[in-house]
């Protein structure tokens, strides 16, 4: 068995005990938590399980590393943390363990990470020999192995489109929503998600993994924005109200160009409230969904929609990011120590869970 730590007990850190509970390979041996509240308190009571884990919450790091867990699944955020989240997973490495994390967008594309980012983590993998590998759901899986495999189904490839259409009322992330993204800002507030090279720095390098698997030169990759207003002021269930004339939804894309022509392109399509921008794409059904379009000779349209959390969409996203990392840590330590993309790990089957019962 795989001894695993959790570091973090939020939105995907919840996910993340669940995943390592149901995995037939691993076995959940610590979880570290910032909120002193949760410091002493199962692991199960912190996932969401009805059953405990017998694993107590702890806030020592150090004591945490001095176990040598084989492997730490890192859910704390990045988004707002980034110095510090860099800071976390390196010590991590060094300790010698497998790190798997969506925390840090420039890694997703490691080859073209900027030095800054990529040289201490592998300064760290030479040090302690473990390894390190980031993903999640968009960018993510969405945008790398579903289209990637898609694209394998058609005769003819014109266009690939990866699309995530959400309502960011079921995302539990206030200050992610009302100030990165600007949900609930005025027009004029610029939302340092959307300024001008930002959708790159995140979303670029899901575009060049993608042309690298495809076999095609990017000549560049452009960035796209659209805006609205709310027409009316309106109130979530989760985050309070939203007044009419500030930000309610937000369409961009970060385009792959390829031949002067948006080839490879992820769209992103996000509103407060369902009323705004209705001409836009919405989803079939419900809260959010993620979809892959194939232009092309087949024409090919997947959406994948995932629900956890009493039928929460961003819970199933979030669920669906930590089921690709937690299943790839046998993968990884199996794997020589390194730096890996979602080019290098398969995306596998759940070997040995099906019809599995946890306690």
């Amino acid at each position: 068995m795989i001894s695993t730590a959790v570091w973090g007990t939020g939105n995907v850190g919840r996910a993340a005990i669940r995943a390592v509970e149901a995995h037939p390979a691993l076995t959940l041996t610590n979880v570290l938590v910032h909120n002193p509240d949760k410091v002493g308190r199962d692991a199960g009571e912190l996932s969401g399980l009805d059953y405990q884990l017998g694993v107590a919450a702890t806030d020592d790091i150090d004591a945490v590393l001095a176990t040598k867990p084989r492997a730490v699944v890192y859910a704390a955020s990045g988004d707002i943390r980034p110095d510090d989240a860099l800071a976390d997973i390196v010590r991590a490495i060094r300790a010698g363990a497998i790190v798997v994390t969506p925390a840090l967008y420039a890694l997703y594309d490691p080859r073209n990470a900027p030095a800054e980012i990529r040289d201490p983590v592998l300064a760290a993998i030479a040090e302690g020999g473990g390894s390190l590998f980031v993903s999640g759901v968009d960018p993510g899986w969405g945008n790398d192995v579903l289209p990637l495999l898609l694209s394998g189904l058609g005769g003819t490839l014109d266009v690939l489109r990866c699309q995530e259409i959400f309502d960011y009322s079921t995302y539990d992330q206030p200050d992610s929503v009302r100030y990165l993204v600007g949900m609930g800002q005025p027009m004029d507030y610029q939302p340092p998600m959307l300024a001008p090279t930002v959708p790159t720095m995140v979303w670029g390098g899901q575009i060049r993994l993608m042309a690298r698997a495809l076999g095609v030169e990017l000549d560049e990759i452009r960035e796209t924005l659209d805006r609205r207003p709310l027409e009316t002021t309106i109130t979530t269930v989760s985050m309070g109200e939203f007044a009419a004339g500030t930000q309610g939804a937000v369409r961009f894309e970060v385009q792959g160009i390829v031949a002067g022509e948006p080839r490879i392109v992820i769209e992103h399509v996000t509103r407060i409230h369902p009323s705004c921008a209705p001409d836009w794409p919405a989803p079939a059904d419900g809260d959010g969904a993620h979809r892959v379009i194939i232009e092309g000779r087949p024409r090919i349209e997947v959406t994948i929609e995932a629900t956890d959390e009493n039928g929460n969409r961003s819970a199933g996203g979030n669920a669906t990011a930590v089921g690709r990392l937690v299943s790839a840590i046998d993968w990884l330590a199996a794997a020589e120590p390194g730096l890996y993309d979602a080019l290098d790990i398969p995306l596998r089957p759940a070997v040995g869970k099906l019809g599995r019962k946890n306690p």
